[in-house]
């Protein structure tokens, strides 16, 4: 039978979407299912991964009878996945050997400190691009090598597999046949050197990770093995793209040449550029990291993250009820006081890039009596793209200038924030076809490794909205000076 589709995983922190894509690189179909948060009382984020397993397989299961196609179309899968949430499980059985460490969570600070406290916080920086921070995987490795005993006697026993939720994914879905990672998400851990394209064994021995435990690297258009999706595909299909969310967007997005930039707009935002086939180290609060592997060469990228964007929408919905839906917010703002000079600094688990303060703390400043609910909505949404712009300039800092941006991501879908990112960050923000460009980069890496797909037609995919500034240049170095005093008091 023909092939006429490639399906796509996007396994994100809030949930799995599942998305059909067709010959044309049209989204014809998707399905969504969430996860739970579980949150400790000292704030600790994990998830289950049996649970994001399970949504994965009912995602995919869900997006084909829901397009009431047949599971003969389905020309291969591609997955894109949160990146620094860090899974452990039993080599043996698959079986989970404790919760995920989510991204987010910094439980792993205490060990940073005592690895920088021996003195090898810039080796490690210059070695694998990123700054020692409890958000990277290295640490909550160790964290959970540490603190959990399933994953003591994994280790004693050499049953042990870290990865991220990709390498798990993976394994599973293989029936523990394939146990692998790609570049883009290998370079996220902070135990990859990027120079090399090695795991490193010095760094892993200083977080007292065994590299046996981790995975193989392989480019992204890669085709990994084969899944049945637990018998629901009589014939196997090939899993053939794998790539961390973040790159997933820039390749689905077709920033594909040197100087592109884009940010994802989901529950953190990152903030990415291209940057060629040579590493860049930025000593300005970017980290540099890989984009993708394709025909065993790899591609660099300069980024910023953020650890509050979407999930400041969530916070104003599930935290202190000021809006029952995210589709409020975009009225909110524009009926909201433009004079009002309210701030939210969402430093709600510190603060990433530039800044990299861990213990800042969130705080709402500048309010004056007329501050209402509707203020509070601007701020919040504003906070996403002050945060943004912050990357921005941090990356022309750099000496190199930024024309355009492309965003993607859930809310992106909001015309006031996207019109204030055009304003604040005084750039054109470019808007795609796909508003779901993770899925749709890992489903081209998907297809181009399968022959479904052909470089000339991904380049033919552009965006479909543009927005412009308008905002005078002095507004918008007031506004903007504003968040920055802001942002000092938050840091301390």
């Amino acid at each position: 039978m023909e092939k006429k589709y490639v399906l796509a995983i996007d396994q994100s922190t809030q949930g799995t979407k599942a998305i059909l894509f067709d010959k044309a690189g049209n989204m014809t179909c998707r399905t969504e299912i969430s996860h739970r948060q579980i949150i400790s009382d000292k704030g600790w984020v994990s998830h289950d991964l049996d649970e994001i397993y399970e949504n994965v397989i009912g995602a995919a299961k869900g997006v084909v009878e829901k397009a009431g196609i047949a599971k003969e179309e389905i020309a291969c899968l591609g997955l894109s996945n949160q990146r620094e949430t860090s899974a452990a499980w039993d080599r043996k059985t698959g079986v989970p050997l404790a919760p995920a460490i989510v991204w987010q969570c910094s439980r792993a600070e205490e060990i940073c400190l005592r690895v920088k406290d021996i003195g090898n916080a810039e080796e490690i920086r210059q070695k694998t691009g990123i700054r020692l921070s409890p958000y990277f995987p290295a640490a909550k490795y160790a964290w959970l090598i540490q603190n959990s005993d399933n994953v003591r006697k994994a280790k004693a026993e050499g049953r042990l597999c870290l990865g991220t939720i990709d390498s798990y994914l993976l394994f599973r879905l293989t029936g523990g046949k394939v146990f692998s990672t790609d570049y883009s998400n290998a370079s996220r851990t902070q135990l990859f050197n990027i120079h090399t394209l090695k795991w490193d064994g010095e760094i892993c021995g200083l977080f007292g990770v065994p590299t046996e435990s981790l995975p193989k690297v392989c480019d992204s258009a890669f085709k990994y093995g084969e899944t049945s999706f637990e018998g629901f595909f009589g014939d196997p299909i090939p899993i053939c793209g794998v790539i961390g969310d973040s790159q997933g967007a820039l390749f689905g997005q077709c920033c594909v040449k040197k100087g592109m930039v884009k940010a994802t707009y989901g529950t953190g935002s990152s903030v990415m550029m291209n940057i060629g086939e040579k590493a860049v180290m930025s000593d300005k609060g970017l980290v540099t990291s890989l984009a993708w592997g394709i025909n065993g060469k790899v591609t660099y990228v300069l980024e910023g993250n953020i650890n509050y964007t979407g999930a400041v929408i969530s916070w104003l919905k599930d935290e202190i009820g000021l809006i029952s839906s995210p589709d409020e917010t975009q009225e909110l703002a524009q009926g909201a006081n433009p004079k009002d000079t309210a701030y939210l600094v969402p430093a709600f688990s510190g603060l990433g890039a530039p800044y990299w303060k861990t213990d800042a703390r969130a705080l709402l400043c500048g309010m004056s009596r007329t501050t209402g609910k509707k203020e509070i909505v601007k701020a919040a949404l504003e906070s996403i793209a002050y945060q943004i712009t912050d990357i921005i300039e941090m990356m022309q800092s750099e000496g190199i200038e930024v024309s355009e941006l492309h965003a993607d991501g859930g809310p992106t879908k909001n015309q006031y924030l996207m019109k204030f990112q055009s304003d604040i960050s005084e750039k054109v923000v470019c808007m795609p076809r796909c508003e779901a460009s993770s899925a749709f980069g890992a489903g081209l890496l998907g297809g181009l490794a399968c022959g479904f797909y052909s470089e000339s037609e991904m380049l033919k995919i552009g965006c479909v909205n543009r927005f412009f500034p308008s905002l005078s240049h002095s507004e918008r170095t007031e506004k903007y000076s504003g968040w920055k005093e802001a942002v000092r008091k938050a840091v301390g």
